[in-house]
């Protein structure tokens, strides 16, 4: 259970929407009838010792929603009380997001991510309103809103969501307490017009380190999330705390330290996520796999990750003076934590 009602939410959210917020992907048993509960704890008390704030329950791979309630039970009890745990909505349809927050919720998540699923096909703002407030309404967590040109909201809008969507948004629906802010991705647009309309009234997150970091020199940002930073170590707790607390000429010595790391995960990531609308998540549970984490493969069905992308992505993390595995390639599938 939350603590913390509706009307309370946005103040809340002030108050501990803070640092930096990483993801967590399931990892599951050999023959992937079951969650491996041992690689979750291994995965969210790395991401503590990283310096992370919290992580997303990433539900979008292949996932039950009981199952979803318990990895988010087995990170709530490794992590303890103070460590953020969204609540991933992307579930086939709005009454199984709205069951799974529920699930979610008894289980330890605080928060949610509002995401849209594949099925959900509006041609008004309307239809996505609705599907909001449904969604908000159903449950008891504070949730962030998430525009993102994945969900294909510019047949209403070019910018997806627009200023005065999200305006009618903020006004009626008290459990938005913050906005992932990604319109126009890849750019910063988005979230330069939610930072400019909203930033004194809900928490603004821009999750693209590559961006958050060169605009903390004149935003201020309190919170970022959600990503796959922690791919990258320590490296972006780091430097948001840094920029956070006045020293951003410090937190850019950082910033272009791990530069091949971030240009080699764009060059990776674009060979999938802009044709599809969709992250290669084996991609990302590999690349944190080389940061100490997991890994494993997922299960089916998913995505590859080809040995070119594997090497690019090893090197870059050497080049880039960050921690990386010495162990071989062929042991990611596996997974480094006996379940």
């Amino acid at each position: 259970m939350v603590d913390y009602t509706k009307a309370e939410a946005r103040a809340w959210a002030r108050q501990n929407f803070r640092g930096t917020v990483a993801v967590t992907h399931p990892s599951y048993t050999p023959d992937f009838s079951g969650i491996n509960e041992n690689a979750i704890r291994h995965d969210v008390l790395r991401l503590k010792e990283l310096g992370f704030a919290g992580t997303l329950i990433v539900a979008e791979v292949n996932v039950t929603p009981e199952e979803n309630a318990r990895i988010t039970a087995v990170a709530r009890e490794a992590a303890g009380p103070d460590f953020a745990l969204f609540f991933h909505a992307i579930f086939g349809t709005l009454e199984e997001n709205i069951r799974a927050a529920n699930l979610a919720t008894t289980a330890g998540a605080d928060r949610a991510l509002l995401a849209y699923p594949a099925a959900f096909w509006p041609t008004s703002y309307d239809e996505v309103f609705e599907y909001t407030r449904a969604f908000t309404e159903g449950t008891d967590l504070a949730t962030m809103l998430f525009p993102l040109p994945a969900w294909g909201f510019e047949r209403i809008h070019p910018a997806g969501m627009s200023v005065e969507f999200v305006r009618r948004v903020l006004d009626e629906l008290p459990s938005i307490v913050a906005i992932k802010a990604e319109q126009g991705y890849p750019g910063i647009p988005g979230v330069m017009e939610m930072y400019h309309h909203f930033h004194e009234e809900v928490v603004i997150s821009c999750p693209i380190e590559a961006e958050t970091i060169p605009l903390m020199s004149v935003l201020d940002f309190q919170f970022s999330g959600t990503s796959n930073t922690n791919w990258m170590g320590d490296y972006y707790p780091r430097a948001f705390e840094l920029a956070r607390t006045g020293r951003w000429e410090e937190a850019m010595k950082l910033y272009w330290q791990v530069h091949p790391a971030r240009q080699a995960n764009t060059a990776i990531s674009s060979t999938s996520t802009p044709g599809t609308s969709t992250i290669n998540r084996t991609q990302w549970k590999y690349q944190e796999w080389l940061a100490g984490f997991n890994g494993g493969a997922l299960r089916p069905p998913s995505s590859k990750m080809p040995d070119r992308f594997m090497k690019q992505a090893r090197q870059a993390l050497i080049a880039s003076g960050l921690p990386v595995t010495d162990s071989l390639d062929e042991e990611f599938v596996r997974g480094r934590t006996a379940a």
